[in-house]
């Protein structure tokens, strides 16, 4: 054989073994969604390859015995195409015994170097970048392969499964899609620029549904504007006016015995037309949805779409009133940062190390902001003031303080027992 036709023999090989690489990891890295849509886009290929993925096993022996077959005629080629030229360029400078033994172990790793980049590393980094792209255009030629050496195939495939039964390893990929696999598949899609950050933000949002209480978006007992059933109409024009809001809850002698909400817009109503306002009229009160502070928010979401209601009051255990909750504030939440604009007031940045925190923001913002991943006894409390409680097994005066999570958290202001303001700052390693 003349030195070109070895030469031609020797790329022939290596293009033979990229091409087994390439269907190898173009296989393993295709995303089954991504094929998904591209079948619905019309390439029946597509469909091709998710069937391949659900039974890969005669694919996977078709490439190892290919790879492993180029690899050793590749040797055996390499060696015998370029020692002789190699040994006779040598033994102008060195004995032959030496130059021999040189030349073939120049021509050795010169052989495996081509192997290792253009039928290896070269062509895995190309099916990783666009894995779903190759695996459609080499799926075809594969089937061909699997089809030809159908006995041989069947043979290795048999021996691995028992192998593998024997050794009880697991034989089929897991396809189910979890939360986790759409969140990581979001935040890669955000930092490679196809997703927007914001969109991004709002997937993540959706999915802290299920896992974030009612006390993380509602208005808090203290801050609710609520109208007595008795009060005359001069005290609420005076407070509609004060505290302007869509609704209000209608109380029975105080917030705890609340009998129902009006809606500002009929009472605007009575406004513009001269009309006194007076809540003993029933018709002007709507039933209101009472709902337990157990909640997450995906349940009161389904709540409002269950009642056809978008306002809600909140009671604990003792059905006491802690707060109101409506359908903007739930949505709020989905669109915004996890951390409604109520308590971006809440938390407020000081300087790069510190942070003045409001004593009943959701324990769940305060880890977001400071980026703490867990907490002492979670499941015990839902605020900042409840963590300082279990953490100092009393109620915290002003200047106690807890170290957690590479964080002090001094309490600054407290007003009758309640904790106002806290003061979170970064402490360093070791202190």
């Amino acid at each position: 054989m003349s030195l070109t036709q070895s030469v031609l023999l020797l790329a022939a090989l290596i293009l033979t073994s990229a091409f087994f690489s390439i269907a190898e990891i173009a296989l393993a890295a295709s995303r089954r969604l991504r094929l998904r849509q591209m079948a619905e886009d019309g390439d029946p290929r597509a469909e091709q390859v998710m069937r391949i993925q659900e039974n890969p096993g005669h694919y996977f022996t078709v490439v190892q015995i290919g790879v492993n077959a180029v690899a050793v005629l590749g040797g055996i080629v390499g060696e015998g195409v370029l020692s002789p030229y190699v040994s006779a360029l040598l033994e102008r400078w060195l004995a032959a015994d030496t130059a021999a033994t040189t030349g073939f172990l120049v021509s050795f790793l010169l052989v495996t170097s081509l192997f290792i980049l253009f039928a290896d590393l070269i062509p895995k980094r190309v099916s990783m970048a666009v894995p779903e792209a190759l695996a459609v255009r080499v799926a075809g030629p594969m089937l061909f392969l699997s089809a030809l050496f159908r006995p041989l195939v069947w043979l290795y495939a048999r021996l691995t499964d028992r192998l593998m039964q024997l050794l009880r390893l697991p034989r089929a990929r897991e396809e189910k899609v979890t939360s986790d696999d759409i969140l990581a598949l979001t935040e890669a899609g955000a930092q490679s620029g196809a997703l927007a950050r914001r969109e991004q933000q709002v997937i993540e949002n959706v999915f802290e549904l299920d896992s974030r209480t009612v006390p993380s978006a509602m208005t808090h007992r203290e801050r609710i504007a609520y109208f007595l059933r008795d009060d005359p109409d001069a005290v609420i024009r005076a407070r509609i006016a004060e505290e302007p809001y869509s609704t209000y809850p209608v109380c029975d002698g105080d917030i705890d015995h609340v009998v129902g909400y009006v809606d500002a817009k009929d009472l605007f109503q009575r406004v513009l037309k001269n009309q006194p306002i007076t809540l003993t009229d029933d018709s002007l009160l709507h039933k209101v949805l009472i709902v337990p502070d157990r909640l997450t928010l995906a349940e009161v979401l389904d709540q409002f779409r269950q009642v056809g209601e978008d306002f809600a009051v909140i009671v604990n255990e003792y059905s006491l009133v802690v707060g109101v909750v409506t359908l903007n504030d739930v949505m709020s939440t989905v669109m915004g940062d996890l951390v409604s604009p109520w308590y971006e007031e809440q938390i407020v940045r000081r300087d790069d190390h510190s942070w003045l925190i409001d004593g009943i923001t959701p324990i769940g913002d305060v880890k977001r902001v400071l980026g703490i991943d867990a907490l002492l006894a979670e499941d015990e409390y839902d605020t900042l003031a409840g963590f300082l409680m279990v953490m100092l097994r009393r109620v915290p005066r002003r200047t106690d303080s807890v170290v957690w999570g590479g964080y002090r958290f001094e309490v600054m202001d407290v007003d009758s027992y309640r904790i106002d303001q806290v003061m979170a700052t970064r402490v360093e390693p070791g202190h």
